[in-house]
């Protein structure tokens, strides 16, 4: 099989953003493992999974600066300088997240800072939270028919609790993606069952996406909120969705009762 070489090693100070997918090694993809084994120093966040640390050659140094909503966390203006402050001595710095690195990865305020220090950059996306934990329960984030939209939207903001347009996400059919929605999950059945939602719509919780402890509920708008305070790691919610052999299942039934 054939891969890409190496990219050429970037000249003076350089921030390569890097998406380290969900968790599992098997979702980075080749560009950016190879932004990893060529990197002078890499700092990443909490959600980065063990598997994709442990690609990353043992005489690279790391800095972990994770983050943990409504916990401890690194103040955006310490990253920022860190990047900047480790960048400006030459090194080449792979600045490394989780999920894809434009997706609730407050990519652009990391930019601006390094914008504003002549420091020069590049973009490695990963894939998102929201694609794996879809595939994992055999579905489709968009069907023809059923939605020929996908919000991807947070549970939570800097403020708290985040405000969607929950009239237009409590419409049948409708299919999003929440992150960072599992403290928030009474806020958001709440608005959802206010705006019209049925207490039927189908809500799948994906914890831990692609790592060894994954674990899938499967649930309805009425229990999401008490299936999701049982949950201890990350979680992506899918609005709308059911694993597919629940759907099929549903399907055999009102087709026997018909």
């Amino acid at each position: 099989m054939l891969t890409p070489p190496n990219p050429p090693a970037p000249r003076g100070p350089f921030v390569t953003f890097v998406g380290a997918g969900p968790g599992a090694a098997q979702h980075l993809t080749l560009g950016a493992y190879h932004a990893l084994q060529g990197a002078d120093l890499i700092i990443h966040d909490r959600l980065v999974g063990p598997e994709v640390l442990a690609l990353i050659p043992v005489h690279i140094p790391r800095i972990d600066v994770g983050k943990e909503g409504f916990g401890k966390q690194a103040a955006q203006a310490d990253i920022n300088a860190a990047l900047i402050a480790h960048a400006s001595t030459g090194a080449h710095v792979a600045r490394l997240k989780g999920g894809d690195t434009g997706i609730f990865g407050r990519l652009d305020e990391e930019i601006s800072a390094l914008e504003g220090a002549g420091i020069a950059y590049a973009i490695q996306p990963g894939l998102t939270a929201a694609s794996v934990a879809a595939a994992a329960i055999g579905q489709s984030l968009t069907q023809r028919g059923r939605n020929a939209a996908l919000r991807i939207v947070t549970g939570h903001d800097m403020a708290g609790f985040a405000d969607q347009d929950w009239r237009g996400l409590a419409q049948r059919g409708e299919v999003a993606a929440i992150y960072m929605g599992k403290k928030s999950a009474r806020f958001i059945q709440g608005r959802l069952m206010m705006q019209g939602a049925g207490a039927d719509t189908p809500v799948t919780l994906v914890e831990n996406v692609s790592r060894a402890d994954q674990r899938i509920i499967a649930c309805t708008l009425a229990t999401f909120a008490a299936n999701a305070a049982q949950l201890a790691g990350p979680a992506v919610i899918l609005l709308g969705l059911a694993p597919r052999a629940a759907t099929q299942h549903i399907s055999h039934l009102q087709e026997a009762q018909a």
